[in-house]
């Protein structure tokens, strides 16, 4: 009872202090009219005092949504973490078989080639004897080597007796993209004998622009594309070349293609992300009991303290 007559006096003086205000009519008259109050003053305005388990209510209901959402931060880092250890399993067996692949002797490529049972063979040292069909030549790029612009050399080899292959001959600088500027041995005419790997190529990434086969544009290695262009069959053999600054550097300057070394080039960053998503994992957690640890802010006790003067 007390709190309301308080709160009918507060109103009564409240209303007795309204200011008036001149206003200028359209008959250059003064009137006088009572300005609303601030919100402050207003009768019906609810303040901290007035009200505060209402306030408290909503800030606590703000405070469990931000704890709950913080508790789950850890728990989500500490599942990446351990998805990444499985992944760095799976990453290390897959380079080991492929090494293992490597140190065995070429074998000839056969003349008859399962596509679908190329996965069974990635990274297999193979050689292959045939012409090249230089007039078929596809370039992918821009391909980028040792910071200059290049592309890709991809020529048809047609077997005797067998099937057209592709074969990814290496990188040429962009000086030597049209073939009459490039040296005769980059065109070797007659029978060769390619030695290589047996690969599935890499794909394309979100910014990767899609080929344009009709314009001769190649952006990525579309095996199944190229080969209808070509008439090859969908079979993609790289050309290795042991590494040497000196071979490598006579090549570019006669436009030869720089054929890989005969490695595994497989990204393996899962240490470092099994780190980072660990370090996350643990740096939220401490965050997350220092949070619960911590007494709540007196803000509803300040307010309680201040209802009972």
């Amino acid at each position: 009872m007390a709190k309301h007559g308080l709160k009918a006096l507060r109103a009564a003086l409240i209303q007795s202090r309204k200011p008036f205000h001149a206003q200028r009519t359209g008959q250059s008259r003064h009137v006088l009219t009572r300005q609303p109050p601030p919100s402050h003053e207003n009768p019906d305005f609810v303040s901290v005092v007035d009200a505060p388990p209402r306030i408290v209510s909503v800030g606590q209901r703000q405070s469990k949504l931000g704890l709950a959402l913080l508790a789950v931060i850890p728990f989500t880092a500490f599942c990446l973490g351990t998805w990444q250890i499985q992944r760095l399993d799976w990453k290390t067996k897959l380079i080991a078989k492929f090494e293992d692949r490597l140190v065995r002797p070429p074998l000839p490529l056969p003349p008859r080639i399962d596509p679908d049972a190329i996965h069974e063979f990635d990274y297999r040292r193979v050689y292959a004897t045939g012409k090249l069909r230089h007039d078929q030549e596809m370039l992918i790029g821009p391909r980028t080597q040792d910071g200059k612009d290049g592309f890709m050399v991809i020529t048809p080899l047609e077997r005797e007796g067998g099937s057209t292959i592709l074969v990814n001959r290496g990188w040429i600088s962009r000086e030597k993209k049209y073939q009459q500027d490039r040296d005769p041995s980059a065109l070797p005419e007659g029978e060769v004998t390619i030695s290589g790997l047996l690969r599935e190529p890499w794909k394309k990434n979100l910014f990767t622009p899609n080929n344009d086969p009709d314009k001769g544009k190649f952006y990525f290695p579309d095996v199944e594309e190229m080969a209808r262009v070509s008439g090859a069959e969908p079979v993609w053999v790289e050309e290795t070349m042991t590494p040497d600054m000196l071979v490598s550097f006579d090549r570019e300057s006669k436009g030869i293609p720089i054929g890989r070394a005969p490695e595994v080039n497989l990204r393996n960053n899962h240490v470092q992300y099994i780190f980072t998503w660990y370090s996350l994992c643990a740096a939220t957690t401490l965050m997350t009991w220092m949070v619960f640890r911590k007494k709540p802010v007196d803000r509803s006790r300040r307010i309680r303290h201040v209802t009972n003067w």
